[in-house]
């Protein structure tokens, strides 16, 4: 904001300036002033300012003068000045040379003002040397701090000389004044001679010597109203005259302040005449001790000027033609400034040898002086292809403000950058000249916005991919890829991922340099907010070239260091989005279990004890390969139910989604409070409980047994008699003792839960025999007693009875088959 305040307060200023003083003078009617840039002429009273002509828009400068600078005058001082200023500008807008200051628009006087415009300016050599009088405050910037380079020096001087040449010649004209005050640099950086206030016409008649009235100093009016006294020949003192020689004198001591410390003149004199005439009396015995400023190639040619014997002095033709101005850029500027007196063969042949010259010369120069005239054979088609290069060299070297090609390209339509300007770049990038290719692709990034889509997807971007897979130029190669950085803000996502990301591992270089500028595409790429990079592109396509190149021996230290740490910033970036697509789908499988587990019954199985495992086994038991082990002796574990992650989901749920996962979450929660389920032992048998068929098979026989039995008992002719009573108004039955000396066998009951009393007598030759104190409750009981000595025939069931020893074994077995089954056996 500051800027634009102070750019405000510049215009805010030049506007009141110029509003006080131009209103009413004529030239504001077809010029525009827009900045006050600097001051010229005598005491430099010129005020001169940057303007543009109206009607044509073309730049132009213009020289005002305020007669308010003359109220502390004497008025006859002040109407001397006037006329002296006035005559000054009548005189220049006379004369047409190269060399002298052009006039665009005469001047125009008003009551305030006097008013002129010329050629652009960029300030006079007075301002350059430092003398800021009249100046804008603060000072601009392009005049703090300059220098005046060698070369500006030496082609100044010889313009200098040859407009001199032409005055003394041809116009019969002294100037009477040459100093830093009359001499204007214009925008191009050329010396034009201005000043013309004190010039000296020739009174001679046609045909006659040249002769220059002389008019003698005069200490009583103003200074200013006279010539320099600094400057002045010493002829003016010694012997009263003057001659073109007077002229060459002030062009010497106009040197010597160029080279001088301070640029201060030999005598220092100001506005003291008696001073300058000492000054005259001390200069005739001039030592070469008090040159030794003044560069050596021209040292004696200056003390030569500075004779206090005219004639002795060398005259504007000879001066140009010494050694001092034998210089290859002295001669590039002469050259340039006479190029409309060439034929294209000639023309051709000096802009071939040109590119080698432009490397050497200061860059302000090749900005304000060459380029200029170089633009000016653009109209002319066969020269086209000799000045581009050098135009383009020029423009490699420039800023964006020496540049300007946005303002261009601004400017120019639409059509006509498809119709004209794009198949250039494309011819340029098509070339073989390296320059050529290089300055196309620092220009390409500029103007990219005003490329549509599908002439950046098919004409631009594999013009630049082919150039960079097919130079032999590693500065070319590098360029490409500094060129598709600068695009990738002007291209979509799916453009990038799908023409610039795999193109880069195809390039056939590994030089550090190419590295880079590979390494800067992916970073950009990756760090875009509008691009970036898809983690299966960067595992797939990206990462494994990028590794490899981690180990190359050419990379200094930070270069290794970026391309290490870009890679880590990819496989961070995989990993977190892969990491969070996982945990996804794991929340969701999750969920389906947990589902599943509420909905069906807890297993009544018991789950056996893990088998203890081995260290491979560790090794391997966190990897996820579980599932596939090969291992048949191990059972596969049951899945433990988990509490759905939202960790990495919860940021894009909503609160329904948050509500049923916390839902979920409780009830897993509460499963896994619960204790695993215990074993439960196997009930006692029911009195609904079926017999089996073996059971059935031995009731069956058994009862029919009894009833045979219970006749047996009741007929006299019996011979054997077996008592058996047994209850069978119940399903259930007692369980006897299977060993040889039974005792009596307690089998957890306390109140004879089978509910009756039994008795059992068997032969002694089974092994079995009943309790002494079991009682049956049934008629056999009464009948036991009187038939004890009678023996029953059983041989019929010993295959059904168990031995001895097998009845050892029932009595751990029976515990498992249970007790009804024992006594249906033995019913």
């Amino acid at each position: 904001m500051e800027v634009f305040n102070k750019f405000y307060s510049s215009v805010s200023n030049t506007v009141s300036q110029l509003s006080g003083v131009l209103p009413g003078n004529p030239v504001t009617r077809e010029f525009e002033a827009t900045q006050f840039i600097a001051s010229a002429g005598p005491g430099l009273l010129w005020k001169v300012y940057k303007g543009y002509k109206k009607s044509t828009k073309q730049e132009a400068s213009i020289f005002v003068f305020e007669k308010k600078h003359l109220d502390r005058w004497t008025k006859g001082d002040r109407d001397v000045m006037i006329d002296i200023l006035r005559r000054g500008i009548v005189q220049l807008t006379k004369l047409r040379h190269p060399q002298i200051l052009t006039v665009q628009h005469s001047l125009e006087e008003s009551r305030e003002s006097l008013a002129f415009a010329t050629e652009p300016v960029f300030a006079s050599l007075a301002n350059i040397l430092g003398n800021t009088e009249n100046m804008p405050q603060p000072i601009p910037n392009n005049l703090i701090n300059y220098k005046l380079y060698e070369v500006e020096i030496k082609y100044g001087l010889m313009q200098i000389a040859e407009g001199l040449a032409f005055l003394h010649n041809d116009v019969k004209l002294l100037h009477h004044n040459i100093c830093p005050e009359s001499i204007i640099v214009n925008q191009q950086g050329a010396w034009k001679i201005f000043g013309f206030d004190f010039c000296i016409a020739n009174q001679s008649s046609p045909g006659a010597a040249s002769f220059w009235p002389f008019t003698e100093y005069c200490q009583a009016i103003h200074p200013l109203t006279q010539p320099s006294l600094d400057y002045l020949a010493p002829e003016y003192i010694l012997s009263a005259t003057h001659s073109p020689a007077s002229d060459i004198y002030s062009l010497g001591m106009m040197i010597y302040a160029l080279h001088s410390t301070g640029h201060q003149t030999l005598g220092n004199i100001g506005n003291d005449y008696m001073k300058f005439k000492k000054f005259v009396n001390e200069i005739r015995n001039l030592p070469q001790s008090r040159l030794l400023c003044v560069t050596e190639g021209l040292r004696e040619y200056v003390k030569l000027m500075l004779n206090t014997t005219p004639e002795l002095r060398p005259d504007p033709h000879q001066f140009v033609k010494i050694p001092y101005f034998e210089d290859v850029g002295v001669k590039t500027l002469n050259y340039l400034d006479s190029l409309f007196q060439w034929d294209n063969l000639q023309k051709s042949q000096f802009y071939k040898g040109l590119p080698q010259i432009i490397q050497k010369m200061p860059h302000r120069i090749c900005i304000y002086r060459i380029l200029p005239c170089l633009t000016k054979e653009f109209v002319n088609p066969p020269m086209v292809p000799f000045v581009l290069p050098n135009v383009l060299l020029i423009a490699e070297n420039s800023n964006k403000e020496e540049y300007k090609m946005e303002l261009l390209l601004k400017l120019t339509p639409g059509e006509e950058v498809k119709s004209d300007i794009l198949p250039m770049l494309y011819r340029a990038l098509e070339s073989d000249a390296q320059q050529i290719q290089e300055l196309c692709l620092s220009v390409l990034p500029t103007f990219a916005s005003l490329i549509d889509y599908p002439a950046m997807k098919n004409a631009l971007l594999p013009r630049i991919k082919k150039l960079c897979m097919s130079t032999n130029y590693i500065s070319v190669r590098v360029n490409c890829l500094l060129c598709l950085g600068k695009l990738l803000e002007h291209l979509d996502k799916w453009l990038v991922l799908d023409e610039i990301i795999p193109f880069l591992p195809q390039i056939p270089s590994r030089e550090p340099a190419v590295l880079m500028g590979i390494l800067g595409i992916y970073k950009l790429a990756l760090s875009h907010k509008k691009l970036g990079i898809t983690k299966e592109v960067m595992a797939t396509k990206v990462l494994p070239f990028l590794i490899p190149l981690c180990v190359e021996n050419g990379l200094t230290l930070n270069q290794f260091n970026a391309l290490i740490t870009l890679v880590k910033q990819m496989i961070s970036k995989v990993e977190a989005e892969h990491r969070a697509k996982l945990e996804q789908l794991n929340s969701i499988q999750n969920e389906s279990k947990v589902m599943e587990q509420a909905l069906t019954s807890t297993s009544d199985n018991l789950v056996p004890a893990p088998t203890p495992q081995t260290d491979i086994d560790k090794m391997f038991s966190g990897l996820g390969l579980d599932p596939f082990a090969f291992n048949s002796s191990k059972q596969p574990e049951k899945p433990q139910p988990a509490i759905p992650s939202t960790t990495s989901t919860a940021g894009s749920l909503s609160i329904e989604e948050k509500q049923r996962l916390a839902q979920q979450q409780d009830t897993v929660r509460k499963f896994s409070r619960q204790p695993p389920p215990a074993a439960i032992p196997a009930p006692m048998p029911q009195p609904s409980k079926p017999l089996d068929l073996t059971s059935s098979l031995l009731q069956t026989n058994l009862n029919q047994l009894s009833q045979k039995s219970f006749t047996a008992a009741t007929s006299p002719q019996s011979s054997t008699q077996s008592t058996l009573g047994v209850n069978l108004s119940r399903p259930n039955y007692g369980v006897p003792n299977f060993t040889s000396n039974p005792p009596s066998m307690n089998l957890g009951y306390t109140q004879n839960p089978t509910g009756f009393d039994s008795q059992l007598a068997l032969p002694a030759n089974t092994g079995w025999v009943a309790p002494v104190n079991t009682n049956f409750n049934n008629k056999w009981a009464n009948n036991q007693s009187n038939q004890s000595s009678m023996k029953q025939d059983w041989s019929a069931f010993e295959s059904l009875l168990p031995t001895q020893s097998q009845g050892n074994n029932s009595i751990n077995e029976g515990k498992k088959d249970g007790n009804s089954e024992m006594m249906d056996l033995l019913s």
